[in-house]
């Protein structure tokens, strides 16, 4: 199978989100004993009751055990993705146990080590999110039910880090518990900004008397296409043009200083949009 520029910076991208995700784990969330909901919490407060096996063994046992379950109730539909990135994940965390053991925290400042526990996975995810893949864990499990029940899944899920997360409170408590919580709220915030600043394009609506250099500026410079829509001017009655085009950030400001050379009487409208679903953009799943 010959591998495409889109298919390798994907691949690219997947070994990425699952490395971040694997250094935000074993290098904050572990040494701190930050459990912030999914497996690696699960794994987190196993570890606190069980000398024989660390954190790193424990999160690696149940993503196994996960990936097999995912496999035997979906065979080949099971998401390459998904049992990609959990293989990997277990593979990083692991060498990252043998090379780098941690036996505390790299500073005595638990709330810069929640920083990195909550950004760095959550960077991760996003990352993964974004070409339709995760980390397994919990996923796998929400899978699942989604496939058997009609369970609200995502409530379920909340719930499920909610309680794993008050879990920290008991096995360590309440400073480490708290900083916990606080990583649990602030972890689903920070992924969804991330997704959105990945996917940041800017809507053009530029209201113009001649739109053809525009939108052969947008066409044959920018790589991009637009539409042209008659429109009349409400105040004026004069024969107006709307072109709306989508491009991305780094080209926005290109074709405003454009817009303004080829026509300086312009009306640019220009607005942030994170869903642009079509050819150029993100295919429809």
């Amino acid at each position: 199978m010959t591998m495409t520029k889109e298919k390798w910076k994907d691949f690219l991208l997947l070994n990425l989100g699952t490395l971040l995700v694997s250094v935000g784990v074993y290098f904050f969330k572990f040494p701190n004993n930050f459990s912030i909901g999914g497996v690696s919490g699960i794994a987190v407060i196993l570890g606190r009751y069980s000398s024989f096996l660390s954190p790193t063994v424990w999160m690696n046992i149940i993503n196994v055990l996960l990936l097999l379950l995912g496999f035997a109730v979906f065979g080949r539909g099971f998401g390459f993705k998904t049992a990609y990135a959990t293989a990997v994940m277990s593979v990083f965390t692991q060498a990252f146990e043998w090379l780098i053991p941690m036996n505390k925290p790299f500073t005595d400042q638990p709330m810069l080590e929640l920083l990195f526990a909550v950004l760095l996975p959550a960077v991760g995810s996003a990352l993964l999110f974004n070409i339709d893949a995760s980390s397994g864990g919990t996923d796998i499990v929400a899978m699942i039910l989604k496939k058997y029940t009609s369970f609200n899944i995502g409530m379920a899920l909340m719930v499920s880090d909610l309680l794993i997360t008050l879990a920290a409170c008991v096995a360590f408590g309440m400073e480490t518990g708290l900083f916990s919580i606080t990583g649990l709220l602030t972890k689903s915030l920070v992924i969804d900004y991330v997704i959105e600043s990945i996917n940041m394009c800017k809507y053009f609506t530029i209201v113009c008397e001649k739109p053809e250099p525009i939108c052969d500026y947008i066409t044959h410079d920018l790589k991009r296409s637009a539409t042209i829509v008659d429109a009349k001017g409400a105040y004026t009655g004069e024969q107006k043009f709307l072109v709306l085009a989508v491009i991305r950030r780094y080209e926005a400001v290109l074709l405003r200083r454009k817009v303004k050379e080829l026509d300086s009487h312009a009306f640019l409208m220009i607005t942030n949009t994170s869903e642009i679903i079509g050819k150029g953009f993100r295919g429809v799943n």
